[in-house]
């Protein structure tokens, strides 16, 4: 693709007198350009490592959909919030003059591996780095493909551009503004790269279903037969990690659709976090961030600039950004066949849940609106204590329509393609947070073998007395402690007391949900005695 198409198109956006731009430059070069820009350091191994300042997260709070005639039917403004057109017509309007004159950086790449449903995406970066970043996270396009290269969504990233709340209609300086009708994101006043990749994931999922295509916020891999699973997961429930199992393939690590051919990447690339990350716990993870390429977001470096991922102190959300090919077993098509196992995990610190349950289709539709996990103190800003967290279809920041229609989706497929369902508990065990201890790492990746080989269908089971899901009794390779959660407690009256504390969390929560469901996912909420 010339600049001058590219030009052209900055134009059209209001762009008026666009300045030096970098199209679709390699790792290298933009490696050159962000060392010569002052935007990070080189590690010891040859990382590129970034410090994003005060935003070392998403902005959830800054992030708007345009209410026009394209979304006022179809976005779920009970979790979205809107802006005026007119609003986002200013906001344009300023970005662009802002962004004339400036050195710009473009990447055009492709949003989802299957060929049928690929979205050509443009990114335009004032940051040299974020260039980077973008290229790693979704596809890269073949020299033929780029050439005759139409943007179907544009993301325009401008951290140095601050909003105007009162002319502007957002909150504050930062915003993330998507117009779906314009196919157009704008973001300003933050440099956490993520919000880039998570804009196009958006659309994505706003995009996709009315195709019958389920986008997914999950993680998924394959054996040598093709036999595939899905992981759902919100962050620290182990979704990246159970995923990258040396024995299977890995498809992706957070972003998916599932259409009539089987299940696909939406990108090219990991988002991985680094906290604690360590060579033993997650070997092919932590190779990444040894190889020139592996982008580090706010990981604190020693004085011979070696990553300390044990340092949380400037976020214990440090993250790396690397191709998918740096994982030695991924995918080379970024495609696999129709899922045989479907894993929604959950970190549950409350200490109730079983460390797996095998679900039904409609046990698995009510769990995924539920879309829990519990948060503890020094994991997240704000956070103190226990925190029940229930984010629907387990991404709700990200899922533009109403929850019912990717539920219903999701039903669908897993009844069409005889999918089995598990819930998987990475969370506490023996008692809760800060009695209990953490769910043993080496029973759940042993459980989950067995799960995926089809071999823990076999198993006796036993219906649990407060959710009704089905438990394994005894799984070879696992003390059989951990499968009863009551047992493993100190105090089983104090496990009953907290485990129908947590059956109202679930119960208050699916209230919302009561009136978009069939009766039989209401008779598979978890009992309220």
């Amino acid at each position: 693709m010339s600049n001058e198409k590219i030009t052209a198109h900055l134009r059209s956006l209001g762009m008026q007198e666009p300045g030096q731009i970098h199209a679709n430059f390699g790792n290298p070069a933009l490696y050159e350009a962000a060392i010569a820009r002052n935007e990070g350091k080189l590690t010891d191994k040859g990382a590129f490592s970034v410090v994003t300042g005060k935003h070392t997260g998403r902005s959830a709070q800054d992030r708007f959909i345009v209410r026009n005639a394209v979304t006022d039917d179809t976005v779920w403004w009970d979790n979205m919030k809107d802006m005026e057109q007119s609003a986002f017509d200013r906001l344009q309007a300023d970005m662009m003059a802002y962004a004339n004159g400036r050195e710009l950086f473009v990447q055009d790449l492709q949003g989802g591996a299957d060929a049928s449903t690929t979205l050509n995406v443009r990114v335009v970066c004032e940051k040299a780095w974020h260039a980077l970043f973008i290229r790693h996270l979704l596809i890269r396009p073949d020299a033929s493909t780029l050439e005759g290269f139409q943007p179907g969504f544009t993301v325009i990233d401008l951290p140095g551009f601050n909003a105007d709340p009162e002319k502007h209609g957002c909150r504050s300086e930062t915003v993330i503004a998507c117009d779906f009708d314009k196919k157009l994101v704008l973001i300003g006043g933050t440099s956490y790269a993520g919000e880039m990749k998570k804009s196009v994931f958006s659309y994505l999922n706003f995009l996709l279903p009315a195709s019958g295509i389920m986008p997914m916020h999950c993680s998924a891999n394959h054996d040598e037969a093709g036999n595939s699973a899905v992981f759902f997961g919100l962050s620290g429930t182990g979704k990246t990690t159970l995923s990258a199992d040396a024995s299977r393939t890995l498809l992706g690590d957070d972003e998916h659709g599932w259409n009539e051919d089987g299940i696909f990447n939406f990108e090219g690339g990991c988002y991985a976090k680094t906290i604690r990350l360590s060579a033993e716990s997650e070997p092919e993870i932590y190779a990444t961030t040894q190889q020139f390429g592996t982008v580090l977001e706010n990981v604190v470096l020693d004085e011979k600039r070696v990553p300390d991922f044990d340092d949380g102190s400037l976020t214990e959300n440090g993250r790396c950004a690397y191709p998918i090919d740096y994982i030695p077993n991924a995918s080379d098509t970024g495609t696999a066949p129709h899922p045989k196992n479907i894993i929604m995990l959950t970190a549950d610190a409350f200490g109730v849940l079983p460390p797996i349950a095998k679900l039904t289709p409609a046990q698995a539709m009510y769990h995924f609106l539920s879309g829990y996990t519990a948060k503890v103190a020094g994991t997240e800003k704000g956070v103190s204590g226990t925190q029940a967290t229930f984010s629907t279809c387990f991404g709700a920041p990200f899922m533009p329509r109403h929850p019912s229609e990717y539920g219903n989706l999701l039903r669908d497929l897993i009844a069409r393609h005889n999918v089995d369902c598990w819930l998987v508990n990475t969370g506490w065990t023996g008692g809760p947070y800060g009695e209990g201890s953490r769910m043993p790492i080496k029973a759940t990746r042993t459980l989950l073998s067995a799960a995926l080989d089809g071999s823990l269908n076999g198993a006796d089971f036993r219906k649990d007395a407060n959710f009704g899901f089905m438990v394994p009794q005894t799984v070879p390779g696992v003390d059989s402690a951990i499968l009863e959660p009551r047992t493993t407690w100190d105090n089983p009256q104090a496990y009953d007391d907290q485990a129908r504390k947590l059956v109202g969390m679930f119960t208050d929560n699916f209230a919302r949900f009561e009136a978009h469901v069939d009766s039989d996912v209401l008779d598979a909420a978890p009992l309220a005695g």
